[in-house]
């Protein structure tokens, strides 16, 4: 476990810098899976129309609602290597 968090924890700092900007899309999922393994599943209130990032985010990290969070690093992981 420790491992993984030191890895997951290299991989954000990684995230940071890498050599172009992800699409939208990819942006969400590594937000979706930073969430999801430092906080949990979402809470509170879905928002509205009237914000459409926050409810893009909301949305993305609800779609990994019940991945646990030693999943969510590794995934986190394994998708900002597949970006360098």
């Amino acid at each position: 476990m420790a491992n993984l968090k030191a890895t997951f924890e290299a991989a954000v700092v990684a995230s940071k810098q890498l050599p172009e900007k992800p699409d939208n899309m990819t942006l969400l999922k590594i937000y979706s899976l930073y969430k999801q393994a430092t906080e949990g599943d979402v809470e509170g209130k879905r928002p509205g129309f009237t914000d459409m990032v926050g409810r893009a985010k909301y949305d993305a990290w609800a779609a990994v609602k019940g991945t646990s969070a030693d999943d969510a690093m590794q995934q986190y992981v394994d998708l900002i290597e597949s970006l360098k």
